[in-house]
C-alpha cells in the first residue's frame, strides 16, 4: 500500500477513492494521539477538547505543560492511496472514559497504539483495555518526544509483552510522513492477518 501523498490536504475525497478504512488511535493520556491525527488529517480535525483544570488534580496524570484534554474523541481523515482512505477515530486517554472505547471500535480495522518511553508503565493498562474489548489487529507507534529516552523496537516489544507478529514502530507524530507511515504499517498488517484467516473479513 503506498504512503500518503504529499500534496496539500484536500477536503473533499479524490473521485477514484472507493475503499474507506477505520481506523481507533489510542494510547494513554498525553501520549500524542490528536497531534498524530491533526498532523495528517486532509479536513480540519474534529476535537471534544476541554480545557485542564485543577479538578483534574490527583485524577488524571500530569503530563508537562499539557493544557487541554479529549474528552470524547478526535476526527479526522487521510487519503493513503489514490483508492484507499482512512478515517481516524482517537479516543481518550484518561482512565475514566475507557468504556467509549468498545463503542468506537465498532467497524475498525484496527487499532493503533501511541506509547511514550518515558512513562512505558502507564500505557500496561491501555493493553489489558484492548483485551478485554476487541480483538481487533494492533500496531504501536513509539512517539519520539524530545526528552524520551531512545530504546530498540524489540526492548519496547518485551517491556509490553506483544506477540512477535505486532508491529512496533517510532516516529515523531508531529511530522505528517511519520505518522501517515505509522498508519500504513498498521493496515498493512490487518490486512495481512485478514488474508490469513486470523481475523474476520
Amino acid at each position: 500500500m503506498g504512503s500518503a501523498t504529499s500534496e496539500p490536504p484536500a477536503r473533499h475525497l479524490a473521485p477514484s477513492v472507493d475503499a474507506s478504512v477505520k481506523v481507533l488511535v489510542v494510547g494513554a493520556y498525553g501520549v500524542g494521539k490528536t497531534t498524530l491525527i491533526d498532523s495528517v488529517s486532509e479536513i480540519p480535525t474534529l476535537r471534544t477538547e476541554e480545557r485542564v483544570t485543577t479538578a483534574s488534580v490527583g485524577v488524571d496524570p500530569q503530563v508537562g505543560d499539557k493544557a487541554t484534554t479529549t474528552v470524547a474523541m478526535d476526527f479526522g481523515r487521510v487519503t493513503l492511496s489514490s483508492a484507499t482512505a482512512l478515517y481516524l477515530f482517537g479516543t481518550p486517554g484518561q482512565r475514566r472514559f475507557w468504556e467509549l472505547w468498545s463503542g468506537l471500535a465498532e467497524g475498525a480495522v484496527g487499532v493503533l497504539v501511541l506509547v511514550d518511553t518515558r512513562r512505558l508503565e502507564e500505557s500496561f493498562e491501555v493493553f489489558d483495555q484492548l483485551e478485554e474489548n476487541t480483538r481487533l489487529p494492533v500496531a504501536v507507534v513509539v512517539n519520539r518526544f524530545p526528552d524520551a529516552p531512545r530504546h530498540p523496537e524489540a526492548d519496547v516489544r518485551a517491556a509490553l509483552d506483544l506477540p512477535d507478529d505486532t508491529p512496533v514502530v517510532s516516529g515523531d507524530v508531529r511530522e505528517r510522513d511519520q505518522a501517515a507511515a505509522a498508519l500504513v504499517t498498521l493496515v498493512e498488517h490487518a490486512l495481512r492477518l485478514r488474508t490469513a484467516g486470523r481475523v474476520a473479513a
